[in-house]
């Protein structure tokens, strides 16, 4: 059956590493959907982040989609609408903001309407992810997140002191969250019900589709979800050493239009 939904990660994969989305590239996301493929992109950015790429693509048209937060919510492009969208409760944000002081890790939890730290001195990661994804950051004390729609909290920090954390986060978070690393910078919490994977799974039954006519392509950890769920897994040549293993193709880098080659090579062929 030939491929009719491509999910595709931002960071390290859509686009270079100066942020842009090349002229192959634009190119062949036009020529599938013309042919009555869905691209979508799938990645753990909120949709303020995703709405200016959306726009250069021209995937915010009828019969568009996109998701967000890796898979904690799934969207109309076109109107809007939420398709499906999973939060964290105030008891999850309480316990894993509880873990981070313990790790001794900066942490922030994301919104639909913006990045809340209970940080007096705001890290500079979350700096850099409400400067990279066009988000506020508020402050605002763990008593006063008591009625935010959460969608995911991030664990963020320099990679060494991350990467120690990590080794003593305790085995019942794994049991209780999705945890993925998507940059060597940030650890990030969903529902346990939440991946990009499942994602896809949910939105290919709404457009009819048999997994055997999906696609993804990823570079990173977070992406690795959607990578084992679709029929055809595609890494970039930029991934992580332990995605390829798992991928079907392995496509050029993100600064060689790699989306473009996969889609000319393995989609639209």
């Amino acid at each position: 059956m030939s491929i009719k939904l491509v999910t595709v990660d931002i960071d390290g994969t859509l686009i270079t590493d100066d942020h842009r989305i090349t002229d192959e590239v634009f190119q062949a996301v036009q020529e599938a959907k013309a042919q009555g493929v869905h691209v979508v992109i799938a990645t753990g950015r909120p949709i303020a982040g995703v709405t200016t790429l959306l726009e250069q693509l021209h995937l915010n048209h009828k019969g568009d989609y996109v998701i967000t937060f890796n898979g904690g919510l799934i969207q109309d492009a076109e109107t809007g609408e939420e398709i499906v969208k999973t939060l964290l409760t105030y008891n999850d944000y309480l316990e894993i903001e509880n873990l981070s002081r313990k790790l001794g890790i900066h942490m922030h939890a994301v919104t639909k309407k913006g990045i809340y730290t209970a940080n007096r001195n705001i890290g500079n990661y979350t700096v850099h992810e409400a400067t990279l994804v066009h988000m506020p950051i508020f402050y605002r004390t763990p008593e006063e997140m008591a009625n935010k729609d959460i969608v995911k909290i991030m664990m963020i920090d320099d990679p060494e002191l991350l990467d120690k954390a990590i080794q003593h986060i305790p085995q019942t978070f794994y049991d209780n969250y999705t945890i993925v690393k998507s940059t060597p910078f940030y650890l990030e919490f969903m529902p346990k019900t939440v991946s990009k994977g499942t994602a896809i799974k949910h939105l290919a039954e709404k457009l009819g589709l048999d997994m055997s006519q999906t696609m993804a392509i990823g570079d990173a950890e977070n992406d690795r979800a959607m990578l084992e769920v679709v029929a055809n897994p595609v890494v970039m040549e930029n991934g992580v050493p332990e995605l390829k293993k798992i991928a079907k193709y392995i496509t050029k880098s993100n600064n060689e239009s790699g989306v473009a080659h996969a889609i000319r090579e393995w989609v639209l062929n």
